[in-house]
């Protein structure tokens, strides 16, 4: 057996980090918005189908988890405030919790907008060690993006991530060496990497539970359960064996774009009439990195939560917008549509050598700027009006408007304003009536008060986030509210 899998050599230090924010998107909404400052907060969809992206640890301590439906969240936790992502904000935060980590290490591999690795393996540990090391990482983390952050460091990304994550909220744990297998041993197996659901279920059935229980698995039995590449990796993984470099850069393998409608979809033209948009949101992504793709993939997930996805691939890389919506097209007429339809998704993939490169791995799925594919666009001009239902505003446009005079309508909870005598706040609510409420405050001013404001009779303006330095972001363009996703 020890011929098929071997221990590799692994570095002798624990110098290999995975800094993760804590709670990352409502943590950015409540340290730019000060009345949020321990109350629950709730980041994601307003809508009937809105999903929660990011969970307060002060909603999580109710029950709420991301991924949940909001529905479900606000039922558990009604106390707390909603608001739909800004992921100008988010990028610009993140952009600081990257810089700290690159001011220590040339190798840093972000995984996603809000967690990386970095290679420290050439920092040398004063007094302190390598907890002193990750502390400092820590802290100077905070300094520059003023959220909480946890730090993990091993001699491996399987330990380091697993660190990370013991050492939430707001904590460093670093595992030594000899002290790897009384951190590893008793986890449960489901914190591994390797292990979803499925997998989970089977190792049950052989009375594996924790890593300890995997650990004493035989080769020959686990490539039985799994398969011979699922049971190979974890029969390294329960030894801690994982020699994975720090990669500088991390390569994107797709763009792409999905949207849950307000009501469920019935038949193929219907299905269909919805199509381009989304084609637009995934090409916009595309675009925006000059990118090229030859897989085109079609999602479509019904009314039971029941998935397919359907492939269609070109002759080579194109970055011509017709002929991926052709290819989407042909992919969606894959799928049997014998059911009703409430998420459409379209996935770019096989990207050319040019088009590898680091999308906003949590960024808006549309980011276009002024002019490009629904950029803008009100919400009776959305493509629902175009299929002659009865009710057509429950098929509306993914972008919501980012930027000029507020209208009820954009009135999502969380955007950002500007009122001529009021200064800088956010949008908590509207009511039936078209009036809304605005909170007048910043990172700044401390805790503002509430505002009942007409966009038909005020100047309320929508405005940019402000980044971490107080200062306006860039236009990045209109970005997807989730309320209707």
């Amino acid at each position: 057996m020890s011929s098929e899998v071997t221990a590799p050599r692994l570095r002798t230090e624990p110098s290999i980090a995975h800094l993760d924010a804590d709670a990352f998107f409502a943590s950015v909404e409540q340290a730019q918005r000060p009345s949020l400052r321990g109350r629950p907060v709730l980041v994601g969809g307003t809508g009937p189908r809105g999903v929660v992206a990011a969970a307060s640890y002060e909603a999580r301590a109710m029950g709420v988890r991301s991924a949940m439906s909001m529905a479900s969240a606000r039922r558990a936790c009604p106390q707390a405030t909603v608001v739909v992502p800004r992921f100008d904000a988010y990028t610009a935060y993140s952009a600081r919790i990257m810089a700290a980590l690159r001011e220590r290490s040339d190798a840093v591999e972000p995984l996603s907008i809000d967690e990386a690795f970095a290679d420290l393996g050439a920092v040398r540990p004063g007094p302190d060690g390598w907890p002193g090391v990750a502390r400092d990482l820590r802290e100077r983390a905070v300094e520059l993006a003023g959220v909480p952050v946890s730090v993990g460091m091993g001699r491996s990304k399987l330990v380091a991530k697993l660190a990370s994550a013991a050492a939430k909220p707001a904590g460093v744990v670093v595992v030594a060496p000899e002290d790897e297998d009384a951190f590893l041993l008793p986890m449960p197996v489901r914190s591994l990497w390797g292990v979803g659901p499925v997998s989970a279920e089977r190792l049950e059935k052989i009375g594996v539970r924790t890593v300890e229980d995997l650990r004493g698995q035989p080769l020959d039995t686990l490539t039985m359960v799994l398969g011979e590449a699922a049971g190979s990796n974890l029969f390294r993984v329960a030894r801690g064996w994982d020699d994975r470099p720090v990669a500088e850069t991390r390569e994107r393998k797709s763009a792409g774009a999905e949207h849950t409608f307000e009501r469920d979809l019935h038949g193929r033209a219907e299905v269909a009439a919805q199509l381009p948009a989304v084609v637009d949101q995934a090409y916009t992504r595309l675009e925006r990195h000059g990118g090229a793709a030859r897989t085109v993939t079609a999602k479509v997930r019904f009314a039971g939560f029941s998935t397919v996805t359907r492939a269609v691939s070109l002759p080579s890389p194109t970055a011509d917008r017709a002929a991926l919506h052709e290819a989407a097209a042909r992919a969606l007429d894959l799928v049997e549509l014998a059911e009703p339809v409430r998420l459409l998704g379209v996935a770019f993939s096989g990207l050319s050598e040019h088009a590898q490169l680091m999308l906003d791995l949590a960024g808006p799925l549309d980011a276009a700027g002024p002019g490009a594919p629904g950029a803008g666009t009100p919400a009776s001009e959305g493509t629902g009006a175009d299929l002659g239902t009865a009710d057509p505003d429950a098929l509306r446009p993914v972008a919501r408007r980012r930027r000029g005079r507020l209208r009820a309508e954009d009135a999502a909870p969380g955007l950002d304003v500007r009122h001529p005598a009021h200064g800088r706040g956010w949008v908590v609510k509207a009511r039936d009536d078209g009036r809304v409420a605005v909170r007048f405050e910043t990172a700044a001013t401390g805790p503002g008060r509430q505002i009942w404001l007409d966009p038909a009779t005020e100047e309320v303006e929508l405005v940019g986030a402000l980044g971490p330095d107080g200062a306006e972001l860039e236009d990045a363009g209109p970005a997807e509210d989730p309320g209707q996703a």
